[in-house]
């Protein structure tokens, strides 16, 4: 049995998922899964990075003891934030998470050099507070890139781990608002006029492209020997690569960020996309992910960090379907990017100091499906596309309210049954490079494993 392994990664939780083929169908099995966060050193809000290779190769390790090696390996994270290596190929930390606020001055500095809508003409990428073209305008600041020799985002710097070799992948670079989206390289215009040093980065790779076998330290330590290749390092482009989505057709990625969009052979750097603030990421086989960052279950899974987890997901939702409160918030608004208190941070944002549990999660539901609506309908007149249907896939897909409150807010006929789909896009990957097929043969392989329903 030929096995291929997805380790994927998202900002609340890891997972190590195994793959193979059996009578044209996909078969999982999760094999390992961790917990992720940000912690606070000394103010500033950063990734564990030694923690996070250590739940990687914990991970492994459960491959050799079940007796299950995987042929590939491929990794897959959330995107914008990276690691800077010296010139002996040594973490320069920390690892800084792209939910720390340092960038809020970075922003104005960088508007001065170049307006935003230079930028979105080249890159066209939304204008995030976060994305790494501020972090490493911080970084140039603040010195920390005068040491640096190598730039790596997440996936590339664990693999860079396991392998030892230094690759920078596509569809993640574009989450930086640094790459072309035209030439699909490095805009060196662009790092040239904000002082970057154009040498940390390497020529951009797509998925599908060896990176390398296991360092003799990584052999000894998981007890086995692999091929880590690249998929579409950014965890959004895996589980899109996975959706079958057409021309009447939007995603949702729903998971800690709901991402929602269609698939475009071309980007669409228009002014109306400017100012709908869509952005134009990389997808696997060049395809363009059209798609509007929403924040997602990042609300509930810190609503239910400020209850200290006395409720689940299951019963929370049942409390917002009892509500009949139905007053919206702005999902994406800086009080919700990092509170102390989602629970707190909702109810001084409504101005409601006494609003009940169950009105807060209700306004929540109500404002993503209603967020959802909105995107829907700009994404139909930005596109001329007329969208019939909406597929939600990932771990929030499981919300049977959203996905039900999503068709009344939309009037479209909304599909779900891609749980998985991160490490499900990341695994077909590796199956399109082992097996030499195309995307669209992929997704065969997808609609004749999974049971995609209408959601009702």
């Amino acid at each position: 049995m030929t096995y291929y392994l997805a380790i994927d990664i998202g900002a609340s939780s890891g997972r190590h998922i195994l793959g193979h083929i059996e009578d044209g169908k996909l078969c999982l099995e999760e094999i390992y899964r961790f917990d992720n966060g940000i912690k606070n050193e000394n103010g500033t809000l950063v990734w564990d990075i030694e923690s996070l290779f250590s739940e990687v190769k914990a991970g492994l390790k459960k491959c050799a003891e079940i007796g299950k090696i995987p042929k590939t390996i491929a990794i897959d994270t959330w995107g914008v934030d990276y690691v800077l290596l010296d010139e002996n190929k040594k973490e320069i930390l920390p690892a800084v998470s792209y939910r720390d606020g340092r960038t809020t001055e970075a922003i104005k500095e960088v508007n001065e050099i170049i307006s935003q809508a230079e930028l979105y003409s080249r890159t066209g990428i939304q204008n995030q507070s976060f994305n790494t073209i501020y972090q490493l305008f911080c970084d140039r600041k603040s010195g920390k890139l005068s040491n640096a020799k190598y730039f790596l985002m997440m996936p590339e710097y664990l693999s860079f781990k396991l392998t030892g070799k230094i690759i920078n992948e596509y569809t993640n670079a574009t989450t930086t608002n640094l790459v072309n989206a035209e030439s699909r390289h490095w805009d060196k215009a662009i790092l040239d006029i904000l002082g970057l040093p154009s040498d940390i980065f390497c020529k951009l790779s797509l998925p599908g492209t060896v990176v390398g076998n296991f360092t003799d330290e990584a052999k000894a330590e998981t007890g086995f020997d692999s091929t880590v290749i690249l998929c579409p390092s950014h965890d959004t482009a895996s589980a899109v690569a996975a959706c079958p989505v057409d021309g009447e057709s939007v995603y949702i990625s729903s998971g800690t960020w709901s991402l929602i969009g269609t698939e475009n052979p071309v980007p669409v750097l228009t002014e109306k996309a400017l100012k709908a603030n869509f952005t134009n990421e990389g997808g696997i086989e060049y395809r363009f992910r059209f798609l509007k960052n929403i924040m997602g279950m990042w609300l509930l899974q810190n609503i239910r960090r400020s209850i200290n987890k006395e409720l689940t997901y299951d019963e929370m939702m049942n409390l917002a379907m009892k509500s009949t409160f139905t007053e919206k918030i702005d999902p994406n608004a800086p009080e919700f990017v990092a509170p102390e208190n989602m629970l707190e941070s909702v109810r001084i944002y409504l101005g409601k100091p006494d609003l009940s549990l169950p009105d807060v999660l209700s306004s929540i539901y109500h404002s993503l499906a209603d967020s959802y609506r909105k995107a829907v309908d700009e994404i139909e007149s930005i596109s001329g596309k007329e969208i019939k249907a909406i597929h939600i896939v990932g771990g929030g897909s499981k919300d049977k309210y959203l996905n039900r409150l999503t068709a009344e807010y939309t009037g479209k006929k909304v599909y779900t049954g891609l749980m998985e789909a991160t490490a499900t896009g990341n695994i077909l990957s590796q199956i399109m490079y082992n097996k030499k097929i195309t995307l669209t043969e992929a997704r065969e392989i997808i609609k004749a494993t999974f049971d995609i329903k209408e959601a009702n």
